[in-house]
């Protein structure tokens, strides 16, 4: 298999939210020849969707997601507030033409430990974002996360998971793959496979450090961990994934004290030879 070219990449903000704002991601990709940005909504905010979009657009970039929707466990019930906020998150993802609309649903809520219950407030929360979702043609995206963060960050922990609920949901709704989330599950190409080219919306790239000094902020540059990331690349595209291939680390005490220029030619090497 061939490394992925700098055009087919996407940098996800997170990569570099520490040195860059939104406005210098997009020029930075221009800069650098790769092909598409995926902004968190931080970053979005900052910069106003209606102005990023335009950036994005004459700056020639796809976009290959927007991160995140979800967290409908915050209030312990499906609120006003929790189901207009993921209404906002999607007029943002389509106004800036983003691929899908990535969804880290929520833990446990504060005093909870109901994890049945967080799960299928999740899908009540899911299903309601997904109908508003389907009048603006915008497909939305399950990421599940590794099981470490199910009590605070995400209680759809696996692909299959993800799936069972986007079978009961219908259409409009698939998985963002994160290799950083999905690396250690044994039914993973099973699933891939599952999932087939429509509910394949978003593919991440990154890499699991040994050891790690922090689950959460020590994600790794591809290559530099113990995560098989070309054999991932190889079952998404199996399925017909031809979408870009994004690019997210969280890394508080590597890559984002870096100069960013520095961080997108290293993703840009790695990705080629990794």
């Amino acid at each position: 298999m061939t490394g992925v070219d700098a055009s087919r990449l996407s940098l996800n903000t997170a990569t570099v939210r520490e040195q860059w704002t939104l406005a210098q991601c997009i020029d930075g990709c221009a800069r650098h020849g790769i092909g598409a940005v995926s902004p968190w909504r931080d970053k979005l905010q900052e910069m106003g969707p209606t102005a990023a979009a335009r950036a994005i657009r004459d700056a020639g970039l796809g976009v290959s997601g927007l991160c995140r929707g979800g967290w409908y466990t915050e209030d312990g019930s499906l609120t006003r507030k929790v189901r207009d906020d993921n209404r906002r998150a999607v007029d943002e993802a389509a106004e800036i033409g983003a691929a899908c609309l990535v969804m880290v649903v929520g833990g446990l809520p504060k005093g909870s430990r109901d994890l049945p219950a967080a799960q299928a407030l999740v899908e009540e929360g899911l299903a309601d974002t997904l109908d508003y979702a389907r009048t603006a043609g915008l497909p939305v995206a399950i990421e599940p996360l590794h099981p470490m963060y199910a009590g605070d960050r995400a209680c759809v922990n696996t692909t299959r998971q993800a799936l069972d609920i986007c079978d009961r949901l219908g259409d409009g709704i698939g998985v963002a793959l994160d290799v950083y989330h999905v690396w250690w599950d044994f039914e993973i190409a099973t699933q891939i496979a599952r999932a087939g080219r429509d509910r394949l919306l978003a593919f991440h790239i990154c890499d699991w450090l040994v050891p790690t000094s922090d689950l959460l902020l020590d994600r790794g540059m591809m290559g530099d961990g113990v995560i098989d990331i070309a054999a991932y690349r190889a079952m998404v595209e199996a399925q017909g994934f031809d979408g870009f291939v994004e690019v997210e680390i969280f890394s508080a005490d590597n890559w984002w004290t870096r100069d960013a220029d520095e961080v997108l030619a290293t993703v840009i090497e790695r990705a080629r030879n990794c």
